[in-house]
Formats: structure tokens, C-alpha cells, sequence
């Protein structure tokens, strides 16, 4: 049971090394510029939960 503790430990860290990774290759270097603008035009950089709050506090 102890190895298999300690590969799925292993396992866990290298998913977190590739998940930083990711993230500072995606969003610090910039290196796709289209998926800044796909997600502006997605919608997903922009704060609307108060408008979500407003509809429910509407009804």
C-alpha cells in the first residue's frame, strides 16, 4: 500500500509542476495572444456576477 502512496504522491506533484507550468506559459508569457482575445470575447475576463445577483434578487 506505501507504493502505491507514494507513486500517486509523485503523480500529484508532477501534475502540479506542469499545471504552474501551464498557467505562467498561457497567461505571463503571453505566448498566445488569440487566447486573451477569445477569452474577452467569451466573456469570461468580465465581472458580472452582480448583474447575476440583480436578476435573482428581481424575481
Amino acid at each position: 500500500m506505501k507504493i502505491v502512496e507514494r507513486i500517486l504522491i509523485k503523480v500529484v506533484i508532477i501534475q502540479f509542476i506542469f499545471l504552474f507550468l501551464a498557467q505562467l506559459f498561457l497567461h505571463q508569457l503571453d505566448i498566445f495572444p488569440q487566447l486573451e482575445q477569445l477569452t474577452k470575447y467569451e466573456g469570461v475576463n468580465e465581472n458580472t456576477f452582480t448583474e447575476i445577483l440583480q436578476t435573482f434578487n428581481g424575481n
